[in-house]
């Protein structure tokens, strides 16, 4: 297991976790009713579900809104949904990862095209950039949880591969196929966590100057702004001073 690494870096999002909660909470509940109707409406017995809501309740997502999404699944309600996921480049050529969620596969592409387009880069064919990614479970828990050395502990122990331990807080890694399993095994160690999902992790990276991250924000913030569209991922790499300097704008 290793210690501290770039991914924080590479996550680093300008204050998109704040905004427009609205579309955050609609997001979360098109997932959980999407998971609920693929498999059972009770998480213990069903992994994807079970994610979801957790991942829903670390964002502060209320309890009726949960519960809300899991019974529109079983009601029949709302439209059937498709899950596609688009690989292209944005500016300084990084790679780009966009998750989806549609009722309508033509508008969703187009609209997606037209973004990457309109904002200084170009969509690929499927596979263009997922062999610079690996699927993978992350598990995040906050500094005060614990020291690096017991929450090392509590990994190991719970079958992750990785963990990272700095100022921000702790993330542990594992298998994608294991993290419903490894994310039960901490959560009887270390408590409730922080977050628990599933991501695209980089496994080479594209360094950025400032010009290039701004245009690079204004192409994710256009995608994340699409309602389709659930998560963005890229590999950029920035320096600490580059960061600075875009948390200024």
């Amino acid at each position: 297991m290793a210690g501290h690494s770039k991914w924080a870096n590479i996550q680093h999002r300008k204050g998109r976790q704040d905004k427009i909660r609205a579309k955050l909470f609609s997001k979360m509940s098109k997932e959980i009713t999407v998971a609920a109707k693929m498999g059972d409406p009770d998480p213990d017995k069903n992994p994807r579900l079970r994610l979801a809501v957790k991942e829903a309740k670390s964002n502060s997502v209320p309890k009726d809104v949960i519960d809300r999404a899991i019974k529109k699944s079983q009601a029949g309600e709302g439209d059937e949904y498709e899950e596609i996921r688009y690989e292209g480049y944005g500016p300084n050529g990084v790679a780009v990862i966009v998750e989806a969620m549609t009722d309508n596969r033509n508008r969703t592409a187009s609209n997606v095209r037209s973004t990457f387009t309109k904002n200084g880069g170009n969509l690929g064919e499927t596979g263009s950039v997922g062999f610079m990614f690996e699927r993978k479970g992350t598990v995040s828990y906050p500094a005060d949880v614990g020291d690096a050395d017991t929450v090392m502990m509590a990994a190991i122990e719970a079958g992750a591969e990785d963990v990272e331990s700095g100022e921000g807080g702790h993330t542990i890694w594992c298998a994608d196929t294991d993290l419903n399993e490894v994310s039960n095994v901490l959560e009887t160690e270390l408590g409730e966590s922080e977050s628990t999902k599933l991501v695209w992790r980089p496994t080479t990276t594209t360094e950025m100057d400032l010009e290039a991250m701004q245009k690079l924000m204004k192409l994710m913030d256009a995608l994340e702004d699409d309602d389709d569209v659930q998560q963005v991922t890229t590999n950029f790499e920035a320096s600490d001073e580059v960061m600075a300097q875009l948390d200024e704008d």
